[in-house]
């Protein structure tokens, strides 16, 4: 139980990486708050886990608006008296070249997937100060060290991330807190699967995705779970600052 009394809050917690992360977490003996802006997906989630024994309760919050972030931190010290583990996953993306982009999008982008981290940073640190300090993990991408052209402002927010990452490790890092964020390639969400499945040949354009990867496939959520579960554990406890890779080597070739 390698997170045995800990209390974890998780955003983006209904699906994919965050329902993963949730699940694995509570699986480890964590108290895990599962935070997501949809309702009925977060309650399964949080359904799911006391299912199979955990003990989780489900948060409703937009990342974007820092009261609901306030609101859910201040929430999970009351439930529980305090706050281990920051997981930061919540985000979205909309697909557009530089140009294309409108602001509307931008502003949406940057607001979940870049505020929404700042805003967790802000108010959970605090709360793990006061317990003596804390893990965040934040969920950037490697598309926040290299490109796609059809996802600039996402590109753009997640290489935010990174660097918020570092930033917030430096300055915490003397009080205890430890602040680090996790980088995938694609990985099988229904996000993932939806773009697949968009394609006039899913079966081909799977296959050629996942021909770019020295491992021949993309990640599960559970393979980023994993990642997660080992920067929130003592395992991990001489890691901060660190922008961890978890692509199965898409990014480590040059042509």
């Amino acid at each position: 139980m390698k997170l045995k009394n800990k209390v974890a809050i998780v955003t983006g917690a209904g699906s994919g990486i965050g329902e993963a992360i949730a699940q694995l977490f509570a699986e480890e003996g964590a108290k895990v708050v599962a935070v997501d802006w949809n309702r009925e997906r977060g309650e399964k989630t949080t359904d799911a886990i006391r299912s199979q024994g955990g003990e989780s309760k489900f948060h409703y919050a937009d990342v974007s608006n820092g009261r609901d972030v306030e609101n859910m931190v201040a929430a999970t010290v009351e439930t529980y008296g305090r706050l281990d583990i920051l997981v930061n996953d919540a985000a979205v993306q909309i697909m557009a070249k530089l140009v294309d982009t409108t602001e509307e999008a931008w502003d949406r982008i940057h607001s979940v997937n870049l505020k929404g981290v700042f805003f967790g940073c802000k108010f959970a640190i605090p709360a793990m100060l006061r317990c003596g300090g804390g893990s965040i993990i934040n969920l950037a991408s490697i598309l926040g060290f290299v490109g796609d052209p059809d996802l600039a402002a996402y590109c753009a927010a997640k290489g935010g991330v990174i660097a918020l990452t570092k930033v917030a490790a430096l300055t915490y890092g003397p009080q205890g807190v430890r602040i680090n964020c996790i980088c995938p390639g694609d990985v099988s969400t229904p996000m993932v699967e939806a773009y697949f499945n968009s394609d006039a040949d899913p079966a081909r354009f799977r296959s050629e995705v996942f021909s770019k990867y020295a491992l021949r496939r993309i990640a599960s959520p559970k393979d980023i779970a994993e990642s997660a579960l080992f920067l929130a554990s003592d395992a991990s406890s001489f890691i901060t600052g660190s922008s961890l890779v978890v692509d199965g080597g898409l990014t480590v070739k040059c042509y």
